[in-house]
């Protein structure tokens, strides 16, 4: 698993169409359904802390969670000037470990589909069953095989920012579902005496793996998670075959 090295200078800037604000609407909808409404809950790979922020501006008691310290970094200096009180713990989340249970655990942006062997995805499971209270949630989303299959496979996107530069390319492989993303990055660093641009080169290479609905239910049945909901994207609709990310809303039962 990549460790977001060059992106997280950047990664905000590039992730400015995430409507996080309308996904916290929905994350928080589904968490008031299940009486959670306050107390501990864990942003479990959690980037540069934008989804933490919201979700502790709610009042909720946040930690957040991310192998990457460059991301945390950033998450770091938003909890600075927000002053909110947030724990943030560098971890690899298929090994996180936390001090007691939480009522609730978050996952979004992908973040389940890294786990690209289904051993380590059914471990991580494992972990969450084992710190969300009796009754919490876990709510993650997935990219789905159709979004990796007919809209990223082999193609290739680039797009020129104020402060950097991409060239993002893909490959679908269909017999392991596994999505290869190499990523160049030109960032800009300062301006030199003859006032032009400087620029350094990253790349970055990452992988993701399509699992079925019917997969993730086996593993969450095992790690005695129970399968509450599958929804369309961050809405309430049914997934239907050209879905490109599906939310699944899990519990813990209760004792």
């Amino acid at each position: 698993m990549n460790a977001y090295t060059g992106f997280a200078q950047v990664y905000d800037e590039l992730m400015d169409n995430v409507p996080y604000t309308a996904w916290f609407d929905f994350v928080r909808d589904i968490l008031c359904t299940y009486d959670i409404q306050d107390g501990l809950v864990l942003d479990l790979c959690c980037g540069t802390g934008t989804f933490t922020e919201l979700l502790a501006a709610a009042g909720y008691d946040m930690i957040g969670v991310d192998g990457a310290d460059d991301m945390l970094s950033v998450a770091l200096e938003k909890r600075a000037q927000s002053g909110h009180d947030i724990l943030y713990l560098q971890q690899d989340m298929r090994e996180f470990e936390l001090y007691g249970t939480v009522r609730a655990i978050v996952s979004i942006c992908d973040s389940m589909n890294y786990l690209t062997d289904p051993a380590d995805f059914a471990k991580v499971l494992g972990l969450v069953a084992n710190y969300l209270d009796y009754g919490g949630i876990f709510l993650f989303d997935l990219n789905t095989e159709y979004k990796y299959e007919e809209l990223l496979a082999d193609h290739t996107f680039a797009e020129n920012r104020e402060n950097c530069s991409f060239i993002w390319e893909n490959a679908f492989d269909e017999e392991s579902r596994i999505n290869s993303y190499a990523l160049t990055l030109y960032v800009k660093t300062d301006e030199t005496p003859d006032e032009e641009a400087c620029y350094s080169r990253f790349e970055e290479y990452h992988e993701q793996r399509a699992y079925s609905v019917a997969e993730v239910e086996k593993m969450l049945s095992d790690a005695h998670l129970e399968l509450v909901a599958v929804y369309d994207g961050f809405t309430k609709d049914a997934p239907h075959p050209e879905s490109e990310r599906l939310i699944f809303v899990t519990r813990r039962p209760k004792a």
